[in-house]
């Protein structure tokens, strides 16, 4: 499938009355989620789908594992037969490998075994708009894709919080604040639904029991509340790089000293290759 939101794609999730995209967080319950959405709901679940699941999952349901340079995530770990176990198989549409960008590359399909794999590019959408110093995580990349295939259906967004939990770490290289705004923008809409608390806005609130003050005045007053707290949050910020210096200069050492990563040797040789091809073309 070549056009990201070609008939094609829309044909994979016609018939679907709900689209619920269920995140690895603690904060998700999979046994209440499901006995409250209809059997006509499909579930997307991602990559090390055995954070959420503990028992082989009934319901409608696609797996979206996310590419590295190297390939699938789950391809490279090695998990693919632990995940698979987890779908039935009459009931699964199978594996969507994604990627966003030429340096993230497909897995065969034969890499999965012998469950029907789609790959899909999202690169043509992101690029035109997403931080070009960050990456989109997969949940907001295909929450955002279905948003732009009109289905029909009602989205839905399970756990995604962006909250560090105690056990399963939250990546710095995406930017979560740009998401989560964009995110709460089509809720807001009535593009999608948020299963998570504390999606009222207070601010509202705050303007309709003082009529007094108009929108604007309490959004610069927010502002400016928000802007004198992140200048202290820098100021504490600058202490403790000031303290920690002497931790930093041994974590730099020792990171000197240890082994480079097959990861890591891959991205030099692809760097090195960028700054000769750029050298060539500017001769």
């Amino acid at each position: 499938m070549s056009n990201v939101c070609s008939e094609e794609w829309r044909s994979l999730f016609t018939g679907y009355s709900d689209i619920v995209l269920v995140a690895n967080s603690e904060e998700v319950d999979i046994v209440d989620l499901t006995s409250r959405l209809p059997e006509t709901t499909l579930f997307i679940f991602f990559n090390k789908v055995y954070k959420v699941l503990h028992e082989p999952f009934t319901r409608s349901s696609l797996l979206v594992t996310r590419s590295g340079t190297l390939g699938a995530n789950l391809v490279k770990s090695g998990k693919v037969p632990k995940v698979l176990q987890y779908f039935e198989k009459d009931s699964f549409l199978g594996v969507l490998n994604l990627t966003i960008g030429s340096r993230e590359q497909f897995s065969p399909a034969s890499a999965f075994g012998d469950v029907k794999v789609m790959h899909v590019d999202l690169e043509e959408l992101f690029a035109p708009f997403y931080p070009r110093t960050k990456i989109a995580t997969t949940g907001f990349a295909v929450c955002y894709w279905l948003t732009k295939l009109d289905l029909g259906a009602k989205i839905t967004l399970a756990g995604f919080s962006s909250k560090r939990g105690e056990r399963y770490k939250v990546l710095d290289v995406h930017d979560w604040t740009f998401e989560r705004v964009l995110l709460r923008l089509l809720y807001r809409s009535g593009k999608i639904d948020i299963i998570e608390g504390a999606l009222a806005n207070p601010y509202a609130d705050l303007a309709a029991h003082f009529p007094e003050y108009s929108a604007a005045e309490i959004a610069l007053t927010a502002n400016q509340v928000l802007s004198e707290r992140l200048e202290n949050l820098s100021s504490v910020v600058d202490r403790l790089m000031h303290v920690t210096r002497f931790l930093r200069f041994v974590d730099r050492t020792f990171r000197r000293l240890k082994p480079k990563t097959r990861k890591e040797r891959l991205w030099e040789r692809m760097e090195g290759k960028g700054d000769r091809d750029a050298r060539s073309d500017g001769a």
